[in-house]
């Protein structure tokens, strides 16, 4: 989907205040919610009545308020593969990154904290690269897990888990370089090394790079 194409959006928030706000937000940046729903179930309907682009949904959602919109966007990921899911969360959970990078083939997901809605044009950028078919994880994410042992990722070289943190959240090889002051011929090198040293298996490179990061994100 091109990157300039008006989206059409499911958003799931059971806070209204929140939910208002960013309809008001994706408004303005020329997209278009189809429908903004305040619990699980609801989410499902809509998306089932509407066809979305996109869908937006927080974590947590009535009637438990616990992982239920979760819950809505992996069943919704696995009837539609395709569907691209923007997942919001208040706080750190790596399971529940890694359950929604497992969701569907893989592709067009994202998990972000709540706190990057702030950072406007970033959180629409993200929207807009999931929506395209990538994956965003919350830059948050990949820092706590920096600092954790990580053994399934033992073998890879400092520079190669720099590598790694910026396919997590993301990044183009040519956006990696620039971050990294790299030419996008050693970004390619690393990438390739890195995948070979996480023994991953046959797969086009988009496939195997989200396999890499559920790598990163269990280890």
């Amino acid at each position: 989907m091109p990157a300039d194409r008006p989206l059409r959006i499911v958003l799931a928030e059971d806070s209204v205040l929140l939910r208002e706000g960013l309809i008001g937000l994706l408004t303005r940046f020329g997209h278009e919610v189809v429908a903004a729903v305040g619990d699980a179930d609801a989410l499902v309907t809509a998306v089932g009545e509407h066809g979305p682009d996109v869908v937006v949904t927080d974590v947590r959602m009535p009637p438990g308020l616990h992982d239920e919109g979760l819950r809505a966007a992996v069943t919704l990921r696995a009837e539609r593969p395709g569907l691209p899911v923007l997942v919001l969360s208040q706080y750190v959970q790596r399971a529940y990154a890694a359950e929604l990078l497992d969701s569907g083939d893989g592709t067009g997901v994202g998990y972000l904290l709540k706190d990057r809605i702030g950072q406007v044009e970033e959180f629409v950028d993200a929207l807009t690269r999931v929506a395209a078919g990538g994956t965003v994880v919350d830059p948050e994410v990949v820092r706590q897990l920096l600092r954790r042992r990580r053994d399934p990722l033992a073998r890879l070289t400092p520079r190669e888990r720099e590598v790694l943190a910026q396919v997590a959240e993301g990044k183009s090889n040519g956006a990696i370089a620039r971050t990294l002051v790299v030419s996008e011929a050693a970004v390619g090198k690393h990438i390739g090394s890195i995948l070979t040293k996480l023994d991953l298996p046959l797969a086009d490179d988009s496939h195997r790079r989200v396999l890499a990061v559920l790598a990163f994100l269990r280890a």
